[in-house]
């Protein structure tokens, strides 16, 4: 952190190296991407035996799986004898196994080798050991997480206290429903950003007031620079003539049917580190993912969820789906225009942030202690 002498009113950022370095980046890929808990897919995009995504995380390529009896496997996507890709596609299916397009070794949807051309010939090849590298995997609310770590951190403390100490109680999410909730659209976006600066622009709403005109007209608080993060347990509340989270404030879809009165009409944000962000309002659940590639570029994957009979029922989505994908445009945008900057002399002991992104701040700490 800098050590310049700042007024009182406004703390330091990051310098702007942190946002461009490679040697920052593959330490963030090593100690955060790699170490954390990272969630790659939605258990419904695999969805039966032998459907397959290829996943980007951190340094590694991830080859995530549907097993035979029905389990979620997740592998490092390559092959075990001279290290070739096993699967080059980003999805697919396959019947019963994976083959090495190179040499043909090929392994079963647990992992383990099965076929190899010569391989009776080689009876001390111990064909679990020689088998696809495990990842750890875990399921909740309907995605797919990994963890690269050899001992991986606690998924409790780490992914599902995010949201205790956001919401106050962990329990509140369940109202949601998001594991039994359609995916109405998936949105990709090639963010030319490094990943910091869209964590940073989805944790304040100082910006609200300049760039998103339908989202402050829906979350009328949100023009006064109010950050919804900053508060635990928090909601911010629809305006009076607003009836939907929709681009002109339209009546949305069925309300899912466990969200409370209390969190009716109401948006709530939150961010589990490093790469998720969850929106809750009373009809639909959005959901982003973010894969670092490189300290300048970041896909980001956006799902919207809606209920099954809804999505099922041909309803008319795009009014729901348009005013977040605006937001993310609008939001991707203002990153782009922020990272060519962090190279310039200008940026080079960082910026500022004024009192309501000083929460921020306590993000560049913890990004700092992870990279020791």
């Amino acid at each position: 952190m800098s050590t310049r002498s700042l007024p009182p009113s406004v703390i330091s950022t990051l310098p702007g190296g942190y946002y461009t370095d490679e040697g920052v980046f593959a330490s963030e890929q090593a100690r955060i991407f790699e170490s954390m808990w990272f969630c790659v897919v939605r258990s419904s995009d695999l969805g039966k035996p032998g459907a397959f995504r290829t996943v980007q995380v951190g340094r590694e390529s991830v080859l995530v799986t549907r097993a035979r009896n029905g389990s979620i496997r997740a592998f490092l996507n390559v092959c075990r004898h001279r290290g070739a890709r096993i699967c080059t596609e980003e999805s697919g299916e396959v019947k019963r196994a994976f083959q090495c397009p190179y040499h043909a070794w090929t392994y079963d949807l647990e992992g383990k080798l099965i076929a190899a051309p010569n391989l009776t010939k080689m009876p001390d090849i111990d064909r679990v050991e020689f088998g696809l590298v495990n990842v750890h995997v875990r399921e909740w609310l309907g995605y797919v997480w990994v963890c690269l770590a050899d001992e991986p951190p606690s998924f409790e403390a780490d992914v599902t206290g995010e949201v205790v100490t956001r919401l106050g109680d962990g329990d509140l999410i369940k109202n949601y429903d998001i594991e039994n909730l359609e995916v109405g659209r998936r949105i990709v976006y090639d963010v030319k950003a490094n990943w910091k600066l869209i964590i940073e622009n989805f944790m304040e709403c100082y910006h609200c007031a300049t760039i998103h005109p339908e989202l402050t007209e829906v979350l009328p608080e949100f023009a006064d620079g109010y950050a919804a993060q900053s508060f635990v347990g928090h909601g911010a509340e629809f305006g009076e003539e607003i009836q939907g989270f929709t681009v002109d404030g339209s009546e949305g879809v069925d309300r899912i049917q466990g969200v409370s009165e209390d969190q009716d009409r109401r948006y709530y944000a939150i961010t589990i580190k490093p790469q998720v962000f969850i929106n809750l309002v009373p009809d639909h659940v959005i959901i982003h993912r973010m894969f670092p590639l490189a300290a300048d570029r970041t896909i980001v994957e956006c799902d919207w969820l809606f209920r099954k009979d809804v999505v099922e029922g041909g309803k008319d989505l795009g009014p729901s789906v348009e005013l977040f994908h605006r937001v993310n445009v609008q939001d991707f945008d203002a990153c782009e225009r922020c990272q060519p900057a962090m190279n310039s002399r200008a940026y080079a002991g960082g910026g500022v942030l004024v009192p309501s992104e000083h929460h921020i701040g306590a993000f560049h700490d913890w990004v700092l202690e992870k990279l020791g």
